[in-house]
């Protein structure tokens, strides 16, 4: 299922890639980029896309899904530039000669959630011990199971806790959906999950403070969230806006832009911290 709209264009990449993949938006001579569905969720690029197109005239259209596809769609020169968060992946996706020019823009944190009553007892401990708690409570975890930056960072906390990923446990339950989609299930379980703590705060704008889920852990050095920008390879894919895509790197790691993230606020709450480099 996805939405689409002209000038600053946000596409919901729910299922399926049908648009990119078939063509559909080609020869548009509009940038196109791929990004996390927490740049569109909390609304920063709806902030951020029309400053874009006023300053430098370039159109752009854009594809929110997780990391993982998102690096796929770069690797199949479905796109022109990249805005992700999964800072091993792309260094990978770099590497394997799939994308150049990876610019780190910004970030924030990721925070474990889960209800009031804290089933498992993990509120104000070590991320590691959080796990370790869950797996001896067997208490409800929902990952988003999708591949996405937080979810190949989820697997590295469970790694990092020493605990084989539990995808076979019953407890452990899997959405393949998005972020905002799973903080739903896992209130509706009354289950943990883990989130950008951007998005956490657009849940907590949409319900009005009024939460069936809450921040229990933070802090642990491994819970940073970094953001990065790179563009798909001009020699992978000859037929990608390379000179477009080093344009829109230039102007979102510039000062006007990486202001514009700091200020941008929901509930009076910074979601993410400008880092360019």
């Amino acid at each position: 299922m996805s939405r689409m709209r002209k000038g600053c264009t946000a596409v919901i990449l729910m299922a399926s890639v049908f648009f990119l993949a078939t063509g559909a938006w080609a020869g548009s001579g509009q940038l196109m980029m791929a990004t996390t569905t927490s740049t569109d969720n909390t609304g920063l690029l709806d902030d951020l896309i029309p400053e874009f197109i006023k300053d430098t005239g370039i159109e752009m259209k854009w594809v929110a899904t997780g990391t993982g596809k998102a690096l796929k769609l770069g690797q199949n020169c479905d796109v022109d530039v990249l805005m992700v968060h999964a800072p091993p992946a792309e260094k990978k996706y770099v590497e394997n000669g799939f994308g150049v020019d990876r610019r780190e823009i910004m970030y924030n944190d990721f925070v474990v959630i889960g209800p009031p009553s804290d089933p498992a007892g993990i509120k104000g401990k070590s991320v590691n011990n959080a796990l370790r708690a869950v797996k001896d409570k067997k208490a409800v975890f929902v990952s988003r199971g999708d591949n996405s930056g937080t979810n190949k960072k989820e697997k590295l906390l469970w790694k990092a806790a020493a605990i084989l990923l539990p995808e076979k446990e019953s407890w452990y339950v899997q959405t393949g959906q998005g972020m905002l989609a799973t903080i739903n299930v896992a209130a509706e379980r009354g289950g943990y999950t883990m989130t950008d703590r951007g998005t956490y705060i657009k849940y907590e704008a949409n319900l009005k403070g009024s939460l069936p889920l809450k921040i229990l852990v933070e802090g642990d050095e491994i819970l940073l969230n970094q953001y990065s920008v790179i563009t798909v390879n001009p020699g992978n894919c000859k037929n990608t806006k390379a000179d477009l895509a080093g344009k829109f790197a230039d102007w979102i790691t510039g000062p006007r832009a990486q202001k514009k993230i700091g200020d941008f606020r929901l509930m009076g709450k910074q979601l993410f911290t400008p880092n360019a480099r």
